[in-house]
Parts: structure tokens; sequence; C-alpha cells
């Protein structure tokens, strides 16, 4: 069965994420994926994650999949019970997994029962395509991508950050391009949405 942890701030939903892990009984091993943020100028959010992680007890496992070869990749990523996907850039995370030819290798371990955690960029890419994603994130920066088609493992499209800085306005932006054409679903930065199998349900932190 489909299992994913989809966030805007992981930090964030700490607590829905321990109280998932421990309904879950999810093992205490993570393979982390950075790579989203190798083009952003601010990457606090990767430490705060990993620091989430140290928190919970997991023993986290870093691959930055820009870094390593094919066999590494996907060697690690089918080795995997539970992946974490970080924020940063969409584009750029999203090409780094099509050099890397991971997309197919994700969605069989998904459906095989390894569970997906996305943050933000990380989430973003489960859904059937990333352009909507345009307003928030640099295109220019993944001169390789050719396509920006995702893993469409959801019906729907996160929108991260709504209402919380400094995404406001390129978030509300996206909201208002796209809400007519696209199946959106926002969240701030204390909410998760667990997906089961065809079950999909919008938690907040307390």
């Amino acid at each position: 069965m489909k299992q994913l942890f989809l966030c805007s701030y992981f930090a964030g939903v700490k607590n829905l994420f321990k109280q998932y892990a421990s309904k879950k009984q999810l093992g205490k091993h993570v393979l982390f994926i950075p790579t989203a943020g190798n083009v952003e100028e601010y990457r606090g959010y990767i430490d705060e994650a990993l620091q989430t992680f140290a928190d919970l007890g997991f023993q986290v496992e870093i691959l930055d999949i820009s870094a390593c070869d094919i066999e590494t990749a996907q060697a690690k990523i089918f080795q995997s019970k539970l992946l974490y996907v970080s924020g940063g850039n969409t584009f750029y995370l999203l090409q780094e997994l099509k050099k890397k030819q991971l997309l197919s290798l994700i969605k069989e371990q998904i459906a095989d029962g390894m569970v997906y955690v996305g943050e933000s960029a990380g989430a973003i890419i489960t859904a059937k395509d990333i352009d909507y994603n345009k307003l928030m994130d640099d295109k220019s920066v993944a001169e390789e991508l050719s396509n920006t088609e995702g893993l469409n493992e959801v019906d729907f499209y996160v929108l991260p950050h709504l209402g919380e800085e400094p995404f406001v306005e390129s978030a509300q932006d996206t909201l208002d391009t796209y809400s007519d054409q696209l199946n959106l679903l926002s969240l701030n930065n204390r909410q998760a949405v667990l997906v089961e199998g065809e079950e999909v349900k919008v938690l907040e932190d307390k």
C-alpha cells in the first residue's frame, strides 16, 4: 500500500511524524536526500530536518544524488524502507532524479511498501507535473531538465508554505494562478498530508 508523508516544513510537523512513525512502526533508519538544497543560498531547513530525525532517534544516511553515480543512488534507494526528500529547488531536484533514472525506481519502491517522506520540493514532485511551481522556484537552475513530469503518485498538487514567510506572495500567486486548473492542496508549515493507498488526510501539528 502506498504510504506518503508530505509536508511544507518537516521540523514544523515533528510531533505528527513522531506519531506517524510510532503508528507505522517504522524502522529507525532513514535515507535522507538533501539534493534540492544544493542550489539554494539558505539551507537551514535541511539542518533542522536532520536534527528532527536525530531527536526522534533515527539513524540518518545522507545521499546527495547529484554527487554519486547511478549505481550507488539506485542501490541505496532500492535498499531503503524509509526515504526522505528535502526541500529546496524543485526543478533542480527533479533534474537530478531524472539524470540518475530514479523516478521509476522510487515509484516501484513506494508500491513495494517503502514509506516516502517529502518536504516542500520533496512533496511537490509527487504530483503528475511540477511546472505549476515555477512561480515559487527558479526553473533556470535546471538547464538539463527536458520535461517537468513528476512521480505521479498523487492526484493533487502540493502547494507548500501558504501564508508563510518568505513565500507569502509566491504561494498566493501560485494559488491565484492555478486553483481553477489544478487540484491544489495547500499546506502551511505545521500541516502534513498523509496518503495511505487511496486515502488522503491533512493533519495539523499541535
